[in-house]
């Protein structure tokens, strides 16, 4: 791979590990902070770290990481970048570096405690807003290098079907791009023009339709690389072949088509939203259970059809021959076991009546952090394991590796245990969004008095996380700076599994079709209530500041 490249997606991935361990801090402080077991300087205050905890994992942390990977598996697989592809990203990288930069110091300095959702009627000082919207821009002028590179070989290798990463990295920007459209519209044309004073108010309902058309597919944005990984990554792992090019492909068709007209699943509990369109972007939001559920079955046959070739024998033999002392392997499948009870929460929050026990609690809470803190963050821990001394050009070596296997095991650890005391609370009632979670209340207080249902149990597994998180930024600056430089024969090498393609139908790969098939479910599913909320607006709401 060629170096500018390989200091391009280092680049990424660096940015991305200083926004992990700092989020992951953030989040430490949090736990002990509603267990009343630590008090703040008169500086910082309990919003100010939930806020930056939401933004450097969910945010930062996640797209610096996606768009490391990216770089590296694109010039991987359709070749090395050319001078525009590469001057170009590097513009991206320091665009979205520049919004970062200047959204987390309006979060540190007290002018931006919105939380991770920046929800009007609070406002936060203009300049976040406006280190959002270059953070948007920065990653779009990246996607659109990468796009370009991706057209330059069908361009030059007319007929073919693209390599299978390839292909799922151009579905997953398709889908990125497609989302920010709301969010840039709510920064753009209401947040930034309100926080500077230009205008007097906002529309809300407006601006968290607009935040949430976003916020729901920016899931999937995270989710798919993580399935990058599985379809593609895993197999070669362990010795084996896709399963079924055609089925990997339609699965992220299918997440383009149904992930992005959902939002208001999140708004259930909303006025000035009809019924109607509610139920409909439900019915949405269960299609996708479609495509997870197509990504499950062809992962485990690739197990099992890997295990029975290695002879395993009987209903579970094969389970017993896959390559468990294998980190790369290990954390990714720990990962998906996560993602089980994961989806099943999902479901829970995405129907009308089980929305209305869970909403505003902290179930919703455990909920995020068992699907995006653990499948989404555990398949990156595993790709890089090898990402990086193939980076690097070093080795990952037999005590780096057992290190790994250790903060696998405690991650998920940890996770068990603050998350399921989420989950628990949040079905009692404790409230999310809030540092304050008793309500000073003896009913109220009978929540947390548990062995599982504690705010005690949280602080042990947040601080077993924080632990864990710490090990792996350990294990990152080995194999960055210290590992042993590689010889050629052992050096790591880009896990791209074998895919058969020749099967595949070409219609897969006519991006203007599901483009438009994916535009014209949006147009029926948001037209009608926007434009109601447009024409209908209430008379909009000054800036709040509630901290």
């Amino acid at each position: 791979m060629p170096n500018p490249e390989r200091k391009l997606a280092l680049t990424n991935l660096g940015i991305a590990y200083t926004a992990f361990i700092v989020g992951t801090l953030c989040g430490l402080l949090q736990v002990f902070i509603r267990n009343d077991a630590l008090q703040l300087p008169a500086w910082l205050d309990y919003y100010q770290i939930l806020t930056a905890h939401g933004v450097l994992l969910a945010l930062i942390f996640t797209t610096f990481f996606i768009f490391g990977f990216f770089q590296s598996g694109m010039s991987r697989t359709l070749g090395a970048f050319g001078p525009k592809v590469v001057f170009w990203n590097w513009v991206g990288l320091i665009i979205t570096a520049t919004g970062t930069v200047m959204a987390t110091v309006m979060i540190v300095s007290g002018e931006a405690s919105v939380l991770y959702t920046f929800y009007a009627p609070m406002m936060a000082n203009g300049f976040f807003y406006v280190g959002l919207a270059l953070f948007v821009v920065g990653t779009w002028v990246q996607s659109f290098a990468l796009a370009g590179h991706y057209l330059v070989w069908r361009k030059e290798n007319k007929g073919e079907k693209s390599p299978l990463f390839a292909y799922m990295t151009v579905a997953t920007i398709i889908l990125w791009i497609i989302a920010c459209l709301g969010v840039v519209a709510a920064v753009l044309f209401q947040f930034i023009p309100w926080a500077f004073g230009w205008k007097e108010s906002i529309n809300v309902e407006l601006s968290r339709s607009l935040f949430w058309y976003f916020g729901h597919p920016l899931v999937y944005f995270w989710l798919l690389p993580a399935y990058i990984g599985w379809y593609v990554i895993v197999p070669k792992i362990i010795g084996g072949k896709v399963f079924s090019d055609s089925l990997a492909r339609l699965s992220f068709i299918l997440f383009i088509l149904f992930s992005i007209p959902v939002g208001f699943h999140h708004q259930l509990t909303e006025p000035g939203i009809a019924s109607f369109w509610k139920f409909l972007q439900t019915i949405l939001t269960f299609m996708v259970i479609v495509p997870s559920l197509m990504t499950a079955f062809s992962m485990f046959a690739v197990f099992e059809t890997r295990g029975r070739e290695l002879g395993g024998k009987g209903l579970f033999g094969w389970f017993r021959k896959l390559p468990w002392k294998d980190v790369r392997f290990t954390s990714i499948f720990i990962a998906m076991l996560f993602f089980i009870p994961g989806g099943a929460g999902g479901i829970i929050n995405a129907s009308f009546q089980m929305n209305e026990v869970i909403h505003n609690t902290l179930w919703v809470v455990g909920h995020f952090h068992i699907t995006v803190g653990t499948p989404v963050a555990m398949t990156f821990f595993g790709i890089t394991f090898w990402l990086i001394p193939f980076l690097t050009k070093r080795v990952f070596t037999k005590a780096l590796q057992r290190l790994a296997l250790i903060q696998i095991i405690t991650w998920s650890i940890g996770m068990v245990l603050m998350s399921t005391a989420q989950h628990v609370l949040g079905l009692f009632g404790a409230p999310r969004r809030t540092a304050y979670t008793g309500y000073q209340h003896e009913d109220a207080l009978a929540w947390f008095e548990g062995i599982i249902s504690n705010h005690v149990t949280m602080a042990v597994g947040g601080s077993i996380l924080f632990l864990s998180a710490s090990l792996l930024i350990f294990i990152v600056v080995q194999l960055a700076w210290f590992a042993p430089m590689a010889e050629s024969a052992t050096q790591e090498t880009f896990p791209i599994a074998e895919s058969d393609a020749r099967e595949t139908p070409g219609i897969l790969e006519n991006w203007k079709v599901w483009i438009g098939v994916a535009l014209v479910l949006i147009a029926v599913a948001y037209t009608i209530p926007v434009a109601d909320m447009i024409q209908h607006a209430p008379p909009g709401s000054g800036g709040f500041r509630t901290w």
